[in-house]
């Protein structure tokens, strides 16, 4: 394992806590080959390998031996972007037409429209326009802080991009800084857990209520079930996504709850009173206001695992601000370094969504170490997580300046694919996990499905 992947996942465990990573019982093989100004492929190695010796270190703590641990580092690094392989059918677009980086008069914005109601807040500041061409000629016209601010008020998603410097002396750059990589606290008492927790499916009967949106918790959730977790995802009613359906609903059951409606609320409450873990991605505030904040929450499944993700961090002004991780990767300097880096024309982001990808998997991490808190303390948990410090982790390790571009890594060749899936949309290949355990594999229940498909009932233990 190299330097800085050792330091990463040093890093992960201080985070967590003396002991929270068993890290000599992992091996790391393989090479990635993933692109840019800062460390991908090896923040890839180490947020897979600290979910992975979370698992160990759970497994040690129900049967008390500690199993070895390997990580794959070129699969690593290739599942930070797409892992399936259509067979005589197509991938949807990744983006909406209208999503991307432009030119302002003063620098770069990047606007945010993959959601309906996102590029309906960009119409009505810029005006509706069918492709990018003529929609770019309006943004010329429009300082970046000023039309970042409109669209925002609008309820809309952009993000001026910023220079490394610029992020650390901006107020939410400064609040980010000072936040731990991951926050977590224990929490009252609660009846013994009856999990199993078996070598070879450590999660089965471990029951995960899922409410996040696009990659990075989803990507929690998504490694949750490979392990054998019961994953429930709840989505309102008339949300899609249909570009990332077929990655991150992997082993999981979807349903639809409409949490202002009282028939609804009943059922979420019962949900989550059954509950061992609930992973949510909602902004600052957002659960509080439908009467579901952490205390509300621990009081209907005490003991709960409790796990949460935020965009721009839980302090200072921008903690209840909409964000994903190409504004995150633009607000705090990742695309302008890579820019730098490539002496480039315009932003270069990270080549994948490593914020999204890295933060699901340190969100795994925690669940897995507040189920071992669990069985060793008999206390309730809960983490907090956001994006920005992520990104924040990333930018204090860039490659030093000589660093030199590589290669992109190849495509996978079809021996990596050995087993076919029927997804909802038809029959594909999945690359094999970055990670495996002695006596443990991660394999998935369900195929990739749409959302809303199954009822909202929690499956027998």
């Amino acid at each position: 394992m190299d330097t800085l992947t050792q330091t990463l996942l040093a890093e992960i465990g201080q985070s967590l806590g003396h002991d929270a990573l068993p890290t000599g019982s992992l091996t790391v093989s393989g090479e990635g080959a993933l692109s840019s100004a800062f460390p991908v492929t090896e923040l890839a190695t180490a947020s897979w390998a600290a979910a992975g010796l979370a698992c160990a270190g759970l497994l040690q703590q129900r049967h008390g031996s500690l199993p070895p641990v390997f990580v794959d580092r070129r699969l690593a690094s290739l599942w930070f972007g797409w892992t399936l392989r259509p067979l005589g059918w197509s991938l949807p677009a990744a983006w909406d037409a209208l999503a991307g980086d432009y030119a302002t008069a003063d620098g770069w914005i990047r606007l945010h429209t993959n959601a309906p109601h996102h590029r309906k807040a960009v119409e009505q500041v810029l005006g509706p326009h069918q492709d990018k061409n003529g929609l770019a000629q309006k943004v010329l016209t429009w300082k970046k802080g000023e039309l970042e601010q409109a669209v925002i008020d609008a309820g809309g998603c952009a993000a001026q991009m910023r220079s490394v410097d610029a992020w650390r002396q901006h107020i939410q750059g400064k609040s980010v800084a000072l936040e731990p990589l991951i926050h977590q606290a224990q929490h009252q008492e609660a009846p013994p857990p009856v999990w199993a927790l078996p070598c070879a499916r450590p999660l089965h009967s471990v029951r995960v209520l899922d409410l996040t949106r696009i990659i990075a918790g989803p990507v929690a959730t998504r490694f949750l079930a490979g392990l054998g977790a019961d994953v429930l995802r709840l989505d309102p009613y008339g949300w899609e996504e249909p570009g990332v359906e077929h990655e991150v609903i992997l082993g999981k059951r979807c349903a639809r709850l409409n949490l202002t409606n009282a028939h609804d609320r009943h059922t979420f409450e019962l949900l989550l009173k059954n509950a061992d873990v609930i992973v949510h991605g909602y902004r600052a505030g957002a659960l509080e206001i439908l009467g579901y904040g952490a205390e509300q929450r621990r009081a209907l499944s005490p003991g709960v695992i409790d796990v949460c993700l935020n965009a721009y961090g839980w302090s200072g002004p921008w903690r209840g601000r909409r964000g994903f991780d190409s504004l995150v990767q633009m607000s705090c300097g990742l695309a302008d370094a890579g820019m730098k880096w490539k002496n480039a024309a315009q932003p270069v982001p990270l080549p994948v969504q490593a914020l999204d990808h890295a933060t699901g998997y340190l969100m795994a991490t925690a669940v897995l170490h507040g189920l071992r808190q669990r069985l060793h303390n008999g206390t309730g948990y809960s983490a907090r997580l956001s994006l920005a410090r992520t990104a924040q982790w990333l930018v204090d390790h860039p490659y030093p300046p000589q660093h030199q571009s590589v290669p992109p890594a190849p495509p996978v060749p079809a021996d990596e694919n050995p087993e076919t899936e029927l997804t909802h949309w038809g029959p594909a290949q999945r690359l094999n996990p970055a990670l495996r355990l002695n006596g443990t594999e991660l394999l998935w229940a369900f195929p990739a499905t749409t959302l809303g498909s199954s009822p909202p009932e929690w499956l027998r233990r």
